[in-house]
């Protein structure tokens, strides 16, 4: 079982573009400007990097994503991926009003599963759905 978030991929796409694009007009027109300033092509290619980098940021939302089989899960968030054994996982939960699921751990610790987004709606439904399949079918088969 795979899960990547949809509605936020599309954001970021689109926030993507539309950083790049804005650079890119900024860049091409900053050698002609009326107010006397002298900008050299260096100006412009900084223009584009500053664009290129805001574009790559937005798309560092689309980076989260869960995976899971009959041994144990992995949670890819912002930072890192990192795997838990099912074993170690308590249960897997979807408070109300949180943006994401999590994975709730022994002594009152949770990860955050940014993967599964309640702004994803009937997808995130099913693969917490299928995450929780994995976990009770771990925990019968010990």
């Amino acid at each position: 079982m795979i899960s990547r978030p949809r509605k936020v991929r599309v954001v970021s796409g689109v926030c993507a573009v539309v950083f790049l694009s804005a650079f890119a007009a900024v860049a091409i027109l900053l050698k002609n400007t009326p107010t006397g300033v002298f900008f050299n092509t260096s100006d412009q290619v900084a223009m584009m990097g500053i664009g290129v980098l805001l574009a790559l940021g937005a798309l560092w939302g689309t980076h989260p994503k869960v995976s899971a089989d009959a041994e144990g899960i992995d949670v890819r968030n912002m930072l890192g991926t990192t795997r838990y054994p099912w074993d170690a996982v308590e249960g897997v939960s979807f408070p109300d009003g949180a943006a994401w699921a999590r994975l709730e751990l022994p002594d009152d610790e949770y990860v955050p599963i940014m993967a599964v987004q309640a702004m994803d709606g009937d997808r995130a439904v099913e693969a917490i759905r299928d995450l929780r399949r994995l976990h009770r079918a771990s925990a019968h088969a010990e």
